[in-house]
C-alpha cells in the first residue's frame, strides 16, 4: 500500500469526478494494463475499487473516475465531497481481473461509469490494429464521461446512445458472436449481455445477488494444520480473521479478487462475481469473502 497525492480533481460529467493521483516524491507509479483497478483506502475503514482509465504508458500518474451514487455506502460520497487537490490517499494495487485478451475483433459495451475500464481497452485495441466497436449507453448525454473525447478521436467506431434519447441499448442487434465481447456497467446490463452472448468478458462494480443456502462446514488451513468451524452466519474470511490468521482482503463482497485463495481439497461453492465458469469448474481457487463449501470440509492454502 502506498500514499498518493490528489494532483488534480475535475468534473468529467454530471456526478462524475476525475482524480489524477501522483507519487508525492515524483516517482513513477506502478505499471498497469487496460482493465486494471486500484483500491482506495478511505477513512473509517472504507476500501473501494476504481478502474484505471488513463494511459498505461504514462507512468507519471494514475487516473480514475468516480460516480457519486445516491445509495453510496460512503466511498463515492467521500471522494466527491471529502477529497481535495493536495490530499494524500492510501492506495493498493493495481490488479487486473479484466484483462484484454488477444483478438482480431472486439465489441465493447459500456453502461454509465462502466466506461472507465473500457477507455484504455479501446486505445489498446486501436493500437493493435484490431477491428473494434464501442457501444456506450447512459442515463443522459451529460452524465456520460469521456463520450465527447471518444467520438472525437475514433469517429463512427463509437456509438453513444443516451437512454433519454434512444432508450435502452439495442443488444439484440448490437451483439456480435464473432467478436471478443467486453462489458462493464450496471448489473442489469451485464446480465442482459451474458444472456445473449456466451463467453463475454465482464467486470462488475456490485456483487451478484447471493440467494444460496448457507450451511456450516469445516476449513483446514494447510499451512498451519489448524481446522476451523465456519458457521452458517459467518464467511470463511471472517472465521479465519477471528482465529488470528492474517489474510489480505478488500471489497469483502466477491468483486475485487484480493482474497482469492488456492483450494487444496474439497469443492468450493462459488458465490463471487469474478471467476469465469471455467475457473469455477476447475475448483483451483475461491474468493473466501463470499464463497462457501459444497461439502463438509475444505482444505485451503492458508
Amino acid at each position: 500500500m502506498t500514499g498518493l497525492v490528489v494532483a488534480r480533481k475535475e468534473k468529467l460529467a454530471e456526478d462524475v469526478a476525475g482524480l489524477t493521483l501522483r507519487d508525492p516524491s515524483g516517482a513513477p507509479v506502478p505499471a498497469w494494463t487496460p482493465g486494471a483497478h486500484i483500491d482506495l483506502c478511505l477513512p473509517g475503514g472504507l476500501e473501494r475499487q476504481y478502474s484505471l482509465c488513463g494511459d498505461p504508458a504514462d507512468r507519471s500518474a494514475w487516473s480514475i473516475a468516480v460516480l457519486c451514487e445516491p445509495d453510496s455506502r460512503g466511498g463515492s460520497a467521500f471522494v466527491h465531497n471529502g477529497l481535495s487537490e493536495g490530499d494524500v490517499v492510501r492506495v493498493r494495487g493495481p490488479r487486473n481481473n479484466f484483462p484484454l485478451v488477444p483478438a482480431s475483433r472486439y465489441l465493447f459495451v459500456a453502461g454509465g461509469i462502466g466506461i472507465t475500464p473500457i477507455v484504455p481497452m479501446v486505445a489498446e485495441a486501436d493500437a493493435r490494429g484490431a477491428d473494434w466497436r464501442l457501444c456506450y449507453g447512459g442515463r443522459t448525454r451529460a452524465s456520460m464521461a469521456f463520450a465527447g473525447e471518444l467520438t472525437a478521436k475514433y469517429g463512427d467506431r463509437v456509438t453513444v446512445l443516451p437512454q433519454d434519447e434512444h432508450g435502452l441499448l439495442p443488444l439484440d442487434t448490437l451483439l456480435d458472436s464473432t467478436a471478443a465481447v467486453y462489458c462493464c456497467g450496471p448489473e442489469a446490463l451485464i446480465q442482459a449481455v451474458e444472456a445473449r452472448c456466451a463467453g463475454v468478458h465482464v467486470e462488475r462494480f456490485t456483487p451478484k445477488q447471493d440467494t444460496g443456502e448457507r450451511t456450516a462446514f469445516e476449513v483446514e488451513l494447510a499451512n498451519s494444520g489448524r481446522t476451523l468451524h465456519v458457521p452458517a452466519d459467518r464467511s470463511i474470511l471472517e472465521t479465519v480473521e477471528a482465529a488470528g490468521v492474517p489474510v489480505l482482503s478488500s471489497c469483502r463482497e466477491g468483486t475485487c479478487g484480493t482474497c482469492e485463495t488456492e483450494v487444496l481439497g474439497g469443492t468450493p461453492d462459488h458465490r463471487d462475481s469474478l471467476l469465469t465458469e471455467a475457473e469455477r469448474a476447475s475448483g483451483e481457487t475461491m474468493m473466501i469473502c463470499v464463497s462457501r463449501s459444497c461439502g463438509p470440509r475444505l482444505v485451503l492454502e492458508l
